[in-house]
């Protein structure tokens, strides 16, 4: 799947324990916007209502050369999953302590994607860890660089 908008700070805030691939139902003009890389997936959380999953808070702009009327940039859009991963889903969002998570917007062929996760939020310790590995990973990057160069 290539990416088109990523959610940074989902990774920085949990820990993803199991992802999922999921069509999600979008307009025209909205696949025109994530094609062009723009959008926003801060914030965004995926949850099941009446047995269905959506995704909410998402935010897509709207397109500028289409009619805007009536159009809202973070409307609840619906996700298309099998019946197995939806009970999977809703299980999960029972159990206390895991969240429903997307992870990024990305095509796969010529459809659109949302890559979710079910997650567990991390500790202020763990999201301390996890910047001291990136910037040990940056330092030694550097230092070979300076070596081999």
């Amino acid at each position: 799947m290539k990416p088109l908008i990523i959610n940074k700070r989902a990774r920085y805030e949990y820990q993803p324990l199991t992802t999922f691939l999921a069509g999600v139902v979008l307009q025209g003009p909205e696949v025109k916007m994530l094609r062009q890389k723009k959008g926003s997936l801060s914030g965004s959380y995926v949850r099941i209502i009446n047995d269905e999953p959506v995704l909410l808070n998402a935010q897509i702009p709207p397109y500028p050369y289409a009619r805007q009327d009536d159009y809202d940039p973070k409307q609840t859009r619906k996700l298309l999953l099998s019946k197995k991963e939806i009970l999977r889903l809703k299980e999960a969002q029972q159990e206390k302590g895991k969240a429903l998570i997307p992870l990024s917007f990305g095509l796969q062929g010529k459809f659109i994607k949302l890559e979710l996760a079910i997650a567990r939020g991390k500790s202020q310790f763990d999201k301390r860890e996890t910047i001291r590995r990136r910037d040990l990973d940056r330092q030694t990057a550097r230092d070979l660089k300076l070596k081999i160069g």
